[in-house]
């Protein structure tokens, strides 16, 4: 009742004469709504033929309720979980958005300089106990024969009110979400690592897009056509924001940036998760590191499947 609520309050429509529509469900103060503004503005809805609905909604659970109810043809999500929904009966696929990932920081006059420092630390971890980020931190220190769930003192929490904490000197290092992590550098924290750092440690081979569009594979197919067209409208918009520092000040008010130094922050983050690798190098590294959260994680994460699922990812964008 909720979701139906939220999806005819907040439904917005932008319309191309006889274009298709893709219906998009999206988090207001998310990074996708950035990138949709900039297709607004910038009219690549209409040079792509296309007629997006957006569905604004107030969280990523909302999101794949949408999705899996048919209110929705793409959102934004984890290959993760795509994967365990796959093993589940519900034919999704995952296409590359970004590789922005979280990192672990610390005040700048910290006088820890490693990983391996963090152990005997009191460490704020938000998005709970199987939240990617963290257990791939896990599964990079337990290499080096450091567990740090039960070496450090853990406390979990909501990304802001980690954040908060973190800046009130509470904590002695967070592992929070890539735009916290912008958001605390702007205050002066150092980055002590960045998860993408840590990656080629567990076997990556480069950043890998840990979040992407996710739609179904039925729809998928029906609509090859209209689904190359906004990928290609989406790069596009990428590109702008990459290149572009006056775009950046337009969309200021949807980043919540709380100054100039953030704002900076928050753009030079997104710009290094701008996906640029072949796409069967992202699957090959999503399969790999598939396995190490699997293993961290458990059933609680990825479910009874042991491998990356073979129709995860979506191959029939051309140029891949």
């Amino acid at each position: 009742m909720l979701l139906a609520v939220a999806i005819l309050a907040a439904t917005q429509v932008v319309t191309s004469a006889g274009a298709e529509t893709i219906r998009i469900a999206s988090q207001k103060t998310g990074t996708l709504a950035w990138e949709l503004a900039v297709i607004r503005s910038h009219d690549l809805d209409k040079k792509a033929n296309l007629t997006l609905e957006v569905v604004e909604l107030a969280s990523p659970e909302a999101g794949k309720i949408a999705l899996r109810a048919g209110n929705a043809d793409v959102m934004v999500s984890d290959w993760p979980w795509v994967s365990r929904e796959r093993t589940l009966g519900a034919r999704l696929q995952f296409y590359p958005y970004s590789s922005a990932l979280g990192a672990v920081m610390v005040p700048a006059a910290s006088p820890i300089k490693t990983l391996a420092e963090l152990k005997g630390r009191k460490l704020a971890v938000a998005g709970g106990a199987i939240d990617k980020s963290w257990l791939l931190l896990q599964a990079s220190l337990k290499q080096d024969g450091i567990d740090l769930k039960s070496q450090s003192t853990i406390v979990y929490g909501a990304p802001p009110l980690l954040a908060a904490k973190a800046l009130d000197g509470e904590m002695d290092a967070t592992l929070n979400f890539w735009n916290f992590c912008a958001t605390l550098e702007a205050k002066g924290f150092r980055r002590l690592a960045g998860i993408s750092d840590i990656l080629p440690k567990l076997g990556a081979k480069g950043r890998i897009a840990m979040i992407g569009y996710v739609f179904d594979e039925a729809w998928a197919n029906a609509n090859q056509d209209a689904v190359a067209r906004f990928v290609a409208m989406t790069r596009a918009a990428k590109e702008i924001l990459a290149t572009s520092d006056a775009e950046w000040n337009v969309i200021a008010p949807l980043t919540g940036a709380a100054d100039a130094a953030t704002l900076r922050a928050y753009r030079d983050r997104y710009r290094e998760g701008i996906p640029r690798r072949p796409i069967a190098d992202e699957e090959a590294d999503a399969r790999v590191l598939y396995r190490v959260l699997a293993q961290i994680g458990g059933r609680e994460l990825v479910g009874t499947a042991t491998e990356l699922d073979p129709g995860t990812y979506y191959h029939a964008i051309p140029g891949d």
